[in-house]
């Protein structure tokens, strides 16, 4: 059995009916600085022949939002989504934006809760 990095993650994948891989590739990104990796949660093949990255998410940090926003910009063609733990939670305290609003803005597809919506579930070989 994998070791995941979050309860979240586990109850994710032993709910999962469909087959995936798990933190299977990393993709460069540049920021400001240097080159860095982002290894995806989880990868689905999909019927038309690409890939589905999840990225599941119990708390969207500052530092994750940055990161992402990079790797959307520098790879565009990558289909990358969240699973929010709760999507109404805000990204900081004070905040109106939740991580679902924020998602939204960034051009990212997003779901709730430990399982995939049946939509994406269609999408997957």
């Amino acid at each position: 059995m994998n070791k995941y990095r979050s309860k979240y993650e586990k109850r994710f994948a032993e709910k999962c009916t469909k087959t995936f891989a798990y933190e299977a590739l990393s993709l460069e990104w540049v920021p400001p600085v240097k080159v860095k990796k982002y290894t995806p949660d989880f990868i689905f093949q999909k019927k038309d022949g690409g890939t589905m990255m999840i990225e599941t998410k119990g708390v969207l940090t500052t530092a994750d939002r940055e990161k992402m926003k990079c790797v959307k910009e520098q790879h565009p063609e990558k289909d990358i989504r969240f699973l929010f733990q709760r999507a109404s939670n805000k990204i900081r305290k004070g905040s109106k934006t939740s991580y679902s609003d924020w998602a939204e803005k960034n051009g990212f597809k997003w779901a709730e809760g430990e399982e995939l919506p049946l939509k994406w579930l269609k999408e997957i070989a």
